[in-house]
């Protein structure tokens, strides 16, 4: 019978001690990896006018900031805005040239830049990310059109009357 109570009181034990939820350790590069894929699958989901993938990679409250001074689109109004374009078949393609991502060092928050070849030529995308559900979402996006510092007074004079009107009309 000693081997039966044996058997018995290590189950006992075992069963007994403190279950814990930690997930497993994840490396950063490995993080990086994940979150090349989710922008990259962002990306993809656009190009293909995806509507419901493309958004499921966005956090319910996303932000998306246009190259419009007036486009500062929380998740609800970006996807108003965009169903029209994605039910249409023809959303945006951005293609990737570059992209650097950065982590915390507790791998609890990751930022990037990218450059990216777009319908307006070479852009710049930064935002943050946030894992949901195992998944690294698009929290706060960021595109920009990207002037060569030779060009920028003529870009400068092209904006200057939008501009001003704009500054007066938000200016408190």
């Amino acid at each position: 019978m000693k081997p039966v109570f044996t058997l018995f009181f290590l189950l006992i034990i075992f069963s007994c001690q403190e279950k814990t939820s930690e997930k497993p350790m994840v490396s950063a590069s490995e993080i990086k990896t994940e979150i090349d894929s989710s922008l990259n699958a962002w990306h993809e989901a656009a190009a293909n006018a995806d509507f419901d993938s493309y958004f499921n990679l966005m956090t319910k409250d996303g932000v998306f900031i246009g190259t419009d001074a007036t486009e500062n689109w929380q998740n609800d109004a970006f996807r108003a805005f965009s169903k029209p374009y994605f039910d249409n078949g023809k959303a945006w393609s951005f293609t990737l040239i570059q992209r650097n991502i950065y982590v915390s060092e507790d791998n609890s928050l990751a930022w990037f830049d990218e450059l990216l070849d777009t319908q307006m030529k070479i852009c710049r995308g930064s935002g943050v990310m946030k894992q949901e559900n195992n998944t690294w979402k698009v929290a706060h996006y960021v595109l920009s059109m990207a002037i060569p510092n030779d060009n920028v007074s003529e870009v400068v004079k092209i904006k200057k009357e939008f501009d001003s009107l704009l500054t007066r009309k938000l200016k408190p």
